[in-house]
């Protein structure tokens, strides 16, 4: 690909040509060079030296709308910093992830390249179809999240009792090392895609992937049951994917930005790692919640000692 043909791809991509330093784009925009920075790198992006042109027109426009929201009262700085550090972490994540969907596409139809101007033509078409498809998922997302939030008004979101749960691939490691690339890459796809139709079918939420690991929560304990019990079914069901166990735990649960804190998020995790191949572990609180709900049984099991609690209560959750 030549030089001409990336700077153009570059320019489809940032919205036109770089043309600024760090110190001009701050002061057309009217923002603290110093607050410009911590956004800029609150993003995920590398510090830039002074005398690099690196901006563009719509990163003016960009900091200029953030000054208005914070002009506005809408948030204070610390908020923004986590803003940006959030929307950093997961569109870098989207934006590697349709870049190398976009290589396998040249990789297999190498004609594409043959053609420089019709490959960017082609990049042209699929920037705006992109963008448009992040905002469509982006409005949904905002519309079933506020739904929740417009319909308890009295609950704080921030520390509401919620399902947490945990549920990782069993022999993950040793996986690894007897399996090619493309394998391995296939059973975190078989992964990624039973787990996030199964969360999102019972009405939960995937709060992270790690690997071969899944965080998730449910507002109530028989959506987060139903989740458990269905991902280590489906698990068993399929010859691509390891046995999956889980481990779940009810209690106050801290959501900030996407994530969640708190001791019910540890015991979900302790949880886990004791858990058998297969199988569902819960704490007290879940079972006792459990108990009068059809369609469950549940096993207590005797106390034990987990790294920062020094009597567990987990019982086994399985289908009545």
């Amino acid at each position: 690909m030549n030089e001409s043909l990336q700077a153009r791809i570059e320019r489809v991509l940032l919205g036109g040509r770089r043309k600024y330093t760090r110190h001009e784009v701050a002061e057309k925009a009217g923002v603290p060079l110093e607050r410009a920075t911590d956004l800029w790198r609150s993003l995920g992006f590398a510090s830039v030296a002074d005398d690099e042109v690196v901006f563009t027109e719509n990163d003016v426009e960009a900091l200029r709308m953030v000054q208005e929201l914070a002009d506005l009262g809408l948030y204070d700085i610390s908020v923004q910093n986590s803003i940006a550090r959030v929307l950093g972490q997961h569109v870098s994540r989207i934006a590697e992830m349709e870049i190398h969907v976009l290589r396998e596409l040249v990789a297999a139809e190498p004609s594409l390249l043959a053609d420089e101007r019709g490959f960017a033509r082609f990049v042209d078409r699929l920037i705006p179809d992109l963008e448009r498809l992040h905002s469509f998922t982006w409005r949904r997302q905002l519309a079933a999240y506020a739904g929740r939030a417009l319909a308890v008004p009295e609950e704080d979101l921030e520390t509401a009792s919620q399902t947490v749960g945990f549920a990782d691939m069993v022999g993950y490691t040793s996986l690894t090392r007897r399996s090619s690339e493309s394998e391995l890459a296939h059973v975190l796809e078989r992964f990624e895609t039973t787990v996030s139709q199964s969360i999102a079918e019972n009405h939960g939420r995937v709060v992270k992937m790690l690997g071969d690991e899944v965080l998730f929560i449910a507002d109530s304990p028989a959506a987060g049951a139903e989740i458990a019990l269905t991902l280590v079914e489906l698990a068993e069901a399929d010859e691509d994917l390891p046995s999956l166990r889980a481990g779940l735990a009810y209690g106050r649960v801290l959501s900030r930005f996407g994530d969640v804190y708190g001791s019910t998020v540890n015991i979900a995790s302790r949880l886990t790692s004791i858990c058998n191949p297969g199988a569902v572990l819960i704490d007290a609180e879940l079972a006792a919640a459990l108990k009068n709900t059809p369609g469950y049984s549940v096993r207590h099991r005797r106390p034990v000692s987990v790294r920062g609690f020094s009597r567990l209560k987990p019982s086994v959750l399985r289908r009545a």
